[in-house]
C-alpha cells in the first residue's frame, strides 16, 4: 500500500464526515423547496405514500452521492497538487 494512500485515510475520513453533513443541509433544503414541507417523510411513516417516500429517498441518494464524489474528487486532486501523488 503506498504511503500516500495510508495518509490520506484519516483526511478521507474527515473530508466524508464533513460531506455527510453538507448532503444533509442540502437534501433537508431540497426538500423544503420540492414538497414546501420541514422534513422529509420516513420510510415507516404510515401517513405517507409510497411516492413520498420513494421521491424523498432517490432525491436523498442522489445529493448524498454528488456531494461525495465532489468532496472525494476534490480532496484527492488537493493531496495531488500538495503532495504530487494521487492518493488512490
Amino acid at each position: 500500500m503506498k504511503v500516500s494512500k495510508i495518509a490520506y485515510k484519516p483526511v478521507g475520513l474527515v473530508l466524508g464526515v464533513t460531506g455527510g453533513m453538507i448532503a444533509g443541509a442540502a437534501f433537508k433544503q431540497a426538500w423544503k423547496m420540492i414538497a414546501h414541507e420541514d422534513d422529509a417523510p420516513d420510510a415507516t411513516d404510515e401517513h405517507r405514500t409510497w411516492q413520498e417516500v420513494l421521491i424523498a429517498a432517490a432525491l436523498q441518494g442522489a445529493i448524498f452521492a454528488v456531494v461525495k464524489a465532489a468532496v472525494d474528487r476534490s480532496g484527492a486532486a488537493t493531496t495531488r497538487r500538495l503532495t504530487g501523488t494521487w492518493p488512490g
